[in-house]
């Protein structure tokens, strides 16, 4: 009798401890690549179908005023896996496109969201493009992920052609190449992928984060047929063909929720989603604001953002304040349980509090972002945004609550407040340091500006031409 009752206590003890982990939330940071914040029925979008992440919107909370850390790829994606502000680690450009040094990668004694999370009983997973450094040692098995399925690079053919590129430019799994025959459009390949992952995990003990990474709607624009016949009503051929990319990874995010619902992990999964920066010019929309992908001014950084935990946060809300991918970090450990060992190393805040109504107060008094190579720098703070365009070489103030499509430059009548911020850039840009490596981003912005204005001076000469 004695030795029943020790093995039921011995169960009911390795029951509680099975039970303590598995009550930790599932993790899922959904990533798309270059799409605009009018690219999603959540807000808005008329033209371009997407029901599943609307679905997704209408069970958690959309983030209104929701950022992105930098304007373009990789500098994003740094900043979303580290919390901090990529300036800090120098990590503020792209990769070279085609003379990478070996050590050109996120700084390896950063601190990795997905390291931390392993670290603490997490199985780990990415999926999709990583384009945060080519070498071996930056690559996704090397920080923190238990599993790999994707590309190290910042983009390629959906098919998965490597075209004069090595092989190993190709999709891998864990390291390894994966043979074009194995597979389809990557689009749909990634999304199997995470559904595969998610069946894997559901039959462990641990609970799982997962970053799934998609390339699309990032150029190449290529889609399957699938995909193009959803959207047939949309005349223009360049937006349409966009729009099927579009169309095509929400198909695929329809089926990882679906998979999660299927397996009963969907209450108590946290699911972020967001954009890496804003729309880029083949056929995107940043639409209401101004400018896109590569750009401070609102195109380029205020992104389509939104967050889901079904059993912890309540549904179809919005949250207005301005908030930032930087955040997303804290959050998941704060839901999770996980301590950072330095977290006022961290640039983010935890927004549980915020979005649950516990803290009324603004999550940020003030957002920073900044370009390297002299392109030029942003500062937010309350309703008042700054922009120093070092390709169009001129200070933009603008008042967002009023003016938030930013058409009308205030610096010159309010330069009280302009040089306010110019000071809170000074003082946070003593904490940075140079960028690692460089990239032609900032002759690229002002290539485009030359051209804008040749094309503006050439209307009203009259000699706009037909086509």
């Amino acid at each position: 009798m004695k030795k029943i009752t020790i093995a039921i206590l011995l169960s009911l003890l390795f029951l509680s401890g099975f039970t303590q982990i598995k009550d930790k939330p599932n993790v899922i940071i959904i990533l798309s690549d270059d799409q605009g914040f009018g690219d999603v029925g959540f807000n808005g979008c008329t033209d371009i179908p997407t029901p599943n992440l609307d679905q997704l919107a209408n069970s958690g909370v959309v983030f209104s005023q929701g950022y992105a850390s930098h304007p373009y790829c990789s500098p994003s994606r740094a900043g979303l896996l580290t919390g901090r502000y990529q300036q800090r680690f120098g990590h503020e450009n792209n990769l070279p496109y085609t003379d990478a040094k070996a050590d050109d990668g996120l700084p390896l004694n950063e601190l990795m969201l997905s390291e931390l999370l392993q670290k603490n009983d997490y199985r780990t997973c990415a999926i999709g493009k990583w384009h945060l450094g080519d070498s071996t040692q930056f690559w996704p098995n090397k920080r923190g992920f238990d599993d790999w399925f994707g590309f190290w690079g910042g983009g390629m053919s959906y098919w998965g052609d490597t075209g004069k590129k090595p092989a190993t430019a190709g999709v891998l799994r864990n390291g390894k190449i994966v043979p074009r025959s194995e597979l389809t459009y990557l689009t749909d390949d990634f999304t199997n992928a995470a559904v595969e992952y998610i069946e894997e995990y559901n039959k462990e003990d641990k609970p799982f984060f997962m970053y799934l990474a998609y390339n699309a709607p990032h150029a190449p624009i290529q889609a399957t047929k699938e995909y193009t016949d959803k959207v047939k009503h949309i005349e223009d051929g360049k937006r349409a063909g966009y729009a099927a990319m579009v169309v095509g990874m929400d198909a695929g995010i329809g089926k990882v929720i679906q998979k999660l619902k299927e397996t009963g992990d969907y209450d108590n999964t946290l699911i972020f989603f967001y954009s890496d920066n804003g729309g880029h010019l083949h056929g995107a929309s940043s639409a209401p604001y101004r400018g896109h992908k590569g750009m401070l001014f609102e195109g380029g950084i205020h992104v389509p953002f939104l967050v889901s935990w079904p059993s912890k946060i309540k549904s179809e809300k919005k949250y207005t304040e301005i908030i930032s991918a930087l955040d997303i970090y804290p959050t998941i450990l704060k839901a999770t349980g996980v301590k950072h060992p330095n977290p006022v190393k961290l640039d983010g805040v935890d927004l549980l509090p915020y979005i649950k109504g516990d803290n009324k107060k603004a999550p940020h008094k003030v957002l920073f972002w900044r370009y390297s190579d002299g392109a030029g720098y942003a500062v937010r703070k309350g309703k008042y945004k700054m922009v120093m365009s070092g390709y169009k070489k001129e200070f933009f103030l603008f008042d967002i609550k009023n003016d938030p499509y930013e058409h009308t430059n205030l610096s010159s009548k309010l330069p009280v407040k302009l040089e306010e911020l110019k000071g809170l850039y000074a003082e946070w840009n003593k904490e940075t340091v140079p960028a690692l490596w460089q990239d032609p981003h900032a002759q690229n912005l002002s290539k485009e500006e030359k051209k804008r204005q040749n094309y503006i001076d050439a209307a009203t000469r009259g000699e706009g031409k037909f086509n």
